[in-house]
């Protein structure tokens, strides 16, 4: 909950005249240089390494409902399937995504729900097979964005390879992307982001 306190502190003070736009994650959102890759667009980071849904959950009206932003990008759920903090069910890692949509629709912010990336194996979890779970989120996300009006960001299909894993030339380790992968992932953020700002609220 300390992780991002006094930069919300301080961002709350300065005045914006942009739409506010907040990235909500884990590693991959907090590796990720925002201002290099939308360069001029003031997006807000709130990725911390390693959390699963539940931690997010916790602190997402700190991190994200404070910060009044206009849309948030949610990108979570595969350290859910890694087991980060313990075995969770499918209807667990929903009900936790479902619970943070909720609270930012009653908040009046606009939700890009992004896919899990695929993953053929986690390298601190060899034991864990995820492709299977990591394709039935991505179908759940994908059926719930549909129903309640939300931006469903597709990045499993352009990054996945013919093993059901993270294409070797975007990625060092199988699981977060690397400059290149990224590089593949902003335009798809970009349009997704365009797309619910312009969504009737």
């Amino acid at each position: 909950m300390e992780r991002h306190e006094s930069a919300n502190a301080e961002l709350l003070a300065k005045p914006t005249k942009q739409d506010r736009v907040v990235f909500f994650g884990d590693s991959i959102t907090d590796s990720w240089n925002l201002d290099e890759s939308f360069p001029g667009k003031g997006y807000i980071n709130r990725g911390i390494g390693g959390q699963t849904t539940p931690q997010m959950l916790l602190r997402f009206r700190q991190d994200v409902v404070g910060l009044k932003p206009r849309v948030v990008v949610v990108l979570a759920g595969t350290n859910d399937v890694a087991e980060n903090t313990g075995p969770e069910t499918l209807e667990d890692i929903e009900g936790n995504l479902a619970s943070i949509v909720e609270i930012a629709q009653a908040n009046h912010i606009r939700v890009v729900l992004s896919s899990i990336l695929p993953v053929a194996a986690y390298p601190w979890r060899k034991e864990i097979q995820p492709i299977e779970k990591i394709a039935a989120l991505n179908n759940w996300m994908k059926g719930f964005a549909t129903g309640r009006g939300l931006v469903y960001l597709d990045y499993y299909t352009t990054l996945v390879n013919d093993h059901h894993g993270l294409k070797g030339e975007l990625s060092e380790d199988g699981v977060h992307p690397d400059k290149a992968g990224y590089a593949v992932m902003q335009p798809l953020a970009e349009h997704a982001i365009e797309e619910a700002l312009q969504n009737n609220p």
